[in-house]
């Protein structure tokens, strides 16, 4: 079991909010902490939620899962200056997608 927290901004055009907190609700026991910030308490990793989560979010939203438990993230779509900065600060195991 992996503890994550997911956040997210949905850009317009689309920012379907209902579809993507049906979609974090569907992936295990969960709290909505903030606005568009969860905690998911998930039998699946923080790669399958976020590949899971992002099938619902337009290509210019905005995702990432850190998972608490193996010091890991995953993310879509985050500003270059932002993964950059994750990738050389953060001693972790990390993963992005573009």
């Amino acid at each position: 079991m992996s503890n994550l927290f997911v956040s997210y901004d949905l850009h317009s055009p689309g920012q379907n909010y209902d579809t993507v907190i049906k979609t974090i609700k569907s992936l295990g026991d969960w709290a909505h902490i903030h606005e568009s910030y969860w905690y998911l308490k998930s039998q699946w990793n923080a790669q399958q939620v976020a590949e899971t989560i992002w099938t619902r979010m337009d290509k210019n939203d905005s995702l990432m899962i850190i998972d608490a438990c193996n010091n890991d993230c995953y993310w879509f779509n985050l500003p270059q200056e932002v993964e950059n900065l994750l990738q050389s600060r953060w001693n972790a195991t990390i993963r992005h997608s573009a």
